[in-house]
């Protein structure tokens, strides 16, 4: 699966450069991080518990560092083990642009599943992978500078095409299992 966004961020490049490099930061914004620490300048290890549907897995990896260009961007590889829950493994590169006093941080992710979290379709896994790129973008922006009025606004925009794309799986899964009706058309009780 691939993901493209992009999160409007408060700060210079330089100030959201050194968010995206210091350790204590990654842990606060990567959703259900547990653990996390560097092992060298290019390479980390964490632990990191998710839900994903009826599954909830502990992933436990290696991420490198690479294509390093300080303050414009990089390339981010992991790996992560979740035992019989399945693998997970993707790469995130991440381009920052200046934006005047602003900073618009662009990410491409691929990513691939394996196990019992490849069982579960693909649609829920890309949405879930979505939501979680885009909360750890957003938590990340928050945390090096306050949102503005115009990134707020940005966000509520971003927030309603989410909330109509669920609404049309839901149509289609309702639709799909005989919209609420039973086998003769009647309406269940």
């Amino acid at each position: 699966m691939e993901m493209n966004g992009s999160q409007r961020v408060n700060a210079p490049p330089a100030k959201l450069w050194a968010a995206l490099n210091d350790v204590e930061v990654l842990k606060a914004c990567i959703p259900g991080c547990e653990q996390i620490a560097k092992t060298s300048d290019t390479t980390m290890e964490a632990l990191v518990t998710l839900r994903v549907g009826p599954v909830k897995a502990s992933f436990k990896g290696n991420v490198s560092f690479s294509d390093i260009d300080p303050p414009r961007g990089y390339t981010i590889k992991g790996e992560g083990n979740g035992g019989s829950n399945g693998q997970a493994k993707g790469t995130a590169k991440v381009r920052l642009e200046p934006a005047g006093k602003q900073t618009i941080l662009h990410y491409t992710v691929t990513a691939e599943v394996s196990g019992k979290l490849a069982q579960l379709g693909a649609r829920l896994i890309d949405v879930t992978a979505k939501k979680l790129a885009d909360d750890f973008f957003m938590k990340l922006g928050d945390m090096v500078a306050p949102p503005t009025a115009d990134i707020i606004a940005e966000r509520e925009a971003r927030q309603w095409v989410v909330i109509r794309v669920f609404r049309a799986i839901f149509r289609f899964i309702k639709r799909l299992f005989g919209g609420g009706r039973t086998p003769s058309g009647k309406p269940v009780a």
